[in-house]
């Protein structure tokens, strides 16, 4: 699954410089994951970096983005060109 930040988003700003597919931006209120690059840190680390950093435990799942790990692998390699 992609990632998500919640409206409990306090704009930190620790998440953005932490995600290595740059799926992480400013959005209107809170920071938002681009569901197309966000690939859980699959490919580059054991664990999602930006739920890793996050003070507030605001970057869940995306239930309405269910990915396996070999789909998450797959969008990798497309974005790395890997």
């Amino acid at each position: 699954m992609a990632l998500m930040i919640t409206d409990e988003c306090i704009n930190c700003d620790v998440c953005e410089p932490e995600c290595p597919n740059d799926a992480i931006s400013p959005g209107d209120e809170i920071y938002v994951i681009d569901p197309n690059l966000c690939t859980e840190c699959v490919g580059h680390f054991d664990e999602p970096q930006c739920q890793q950093v996050c003070p507030v435990d605001c970057i869940p799942l995306d239930p309405e983005r269910p990915e396996t790990h070999e789909k998450l692998m797959e969008k990798y390699r497309i974005i790395t060109a890997a």
